[in-house]
């Protein structure tokens, strides 16, 4: 009986050692250079329902269901998904614009996983006709999900998804 007893005190105190290690918060941030002004690229970027064109969860589920509440870039419209286990069930929420400059959205998350993330897109007017997007995604790890963080890569995992995504971007809009 005291060995077990010893032994469920070593695997809580090894949870709470690797608890008080991992890390608390993620942020992921990449950017990449389009040619084309950046009045145009941000009137792209803050319409959400153009991320159907250049997302690469989109393409992970070509079938996904969605929906949309309120007017297409503007503070408050919301853009919700449900898809298969590669894209989930959530949400996107724009909460702040600062024209030609930012859009700030929320993301909620309810499957696999529920969690709440902040993404950000700047674009930076670069002269020459060339704009810097830059699109980053932000969050806390909240007990036990920072301890899986230990073993999750998510630079490698969802910063090759910016990348693409990015890379997408740049192509469709250096084309039209």
């Amino acid at each position: 009986m005291l060995l077990i007893l010893i032994g469920i005190l070593i695997v809580i105190g090894i949870i709470t050692a690797l608890s008080l290690w991992a890390p608390k918060r993620y942020e992921l941030t990449r950017s990449i250079i389009i040619d084309r002004p950046y009045t145009g690229v941000f009137s792209y970027l803050k319409f959400l329902k153009n991320e159907d064109h250049w997302s690469p969860w989109r393409k992970k589920d070509v079938n996904m269901k969605q929906e949309f509440i309120g007017d297409d870039g503007t503070v408050g419209f919301i853009a919700k998904w449900q898809g298969n286990s590669d894209v989930g069930l959530g949400e996107q929420e724009i909460i702040n614009i600062v024209e030609n400059k930012i859009i700030e959205t929320e993301l909620r998350f309810y499957r696999p996983w529920k969690s709440i993330s902040n993404a950000v897109t700047k674009v930076e007017d670069l002269g020459k006709m060339q704009t810097k997007v830059t699109w980053s995604f932000s969050g806390e790890n909240k007990f036990p999900t920072n301890i899986l963080m230990l073993f999750y890569n998510l630079d490698q995992t969802i910063g090759k998804d910016f990348e693409e995504g990015l890379a997408n971007l740049k192509k469709l809009l250096e084309k039209g």
